[in-house]
């Protein structure tokens, strides 16, 4: 793939794989349980929505939350990639929501079935304009923020990641080939709350890229 075509791998890409709890202060802002290994789920391409389109609640959710996190768009495919070598891998970054439907994953995890059905729907996965790798040098040390309203709701640095970038690239790889234009969500910062309908979001990395969203709600 040429670097034009990368830089719409929401176009073509054909997974969205996304690591949770991630950053010690949003599992325990949730009442998780600090993982000693990555917790991975996994959102299909339609999840994807670009700045222009709306992200919609959807029509059985009355809890949707947003979740800032950064993207890291894989350039080289690869299975069992050492860590050494996997920075090798990446293409660049992109600002990413994980949109969650907090009262399905409520019940799914009471219930101890996958979250399927409160992360992964249409519109779930709000992303910015591709970053190319060499305007993130350190991407484990970026600071991402989101606005609801204006108000700041999140503000938090990649460097508070439990598992390094490196790190979850080898270890998905481990058992998850990846592909090209493949996108890892790293996870999110505390700070996650509630939107409403009509609600106008604001997100960026600080001095690289920002991004909005208006928050509508799927018809019925």
């Amino acid at each position: 793939m040429t670097a034009q075509n990368i830089s719409r791998f929401w176009e073509w890409g054909r997974k969205i794989i996304c690591v949770g709890r991630n950053y010690a202060d949003h599992a325990k802002e949730l009442k998780n349980a600090i993982p000693t290994e990555p917790i991975l789920f996994l959102k299909p391409p339609s999840a994807y929505v670009r700045e222009g389109s709306s992200i919609l609640v959807p029509r059985y959710s009355n809890n949707l939350h947003h979740e800032v996190e950064l993207g890291v768009v894989i350039g080289k495919g690869g299975t069992a990639i050492p860590e050494s070598a996997a920075m090798e891998h990446v293409a660049g970054y992109v600002l990413c929501l994980d949109m969650t439907a907090r009262d399905v994953q409520d019940v799914c995890k009471s219930k101890g079935l996958p979250w399927t059905r409160a992360k992964a729907f249409n519109t779930s996965c709000p992303v910015s304009e591709f970053i190319p790798k060499e305007r993130i040098p350190d991407p484990g040390n970026v600071t991402l923020w989101l606005k609801v309203n204006d108000q700041l709701r999140q503000n938090g640095c990649t460097s508070q990641m439990i598992f390094s970038i490196p790190y979850l690239i080898s270890y998905i790889s481990e058992f998850i080939t990846l592909e090209e234009g493949d996108l890892i969500l790293t996870g999110t910062p505390k700070g996650v709350s509630a939107v409403q309908e009509h609600d106008q979001l604001q997100a960026g990395i600080q001095d690289v890229v920002t991004m909005s969203f208006r928050v509508d709600r799927q018809e019925k």
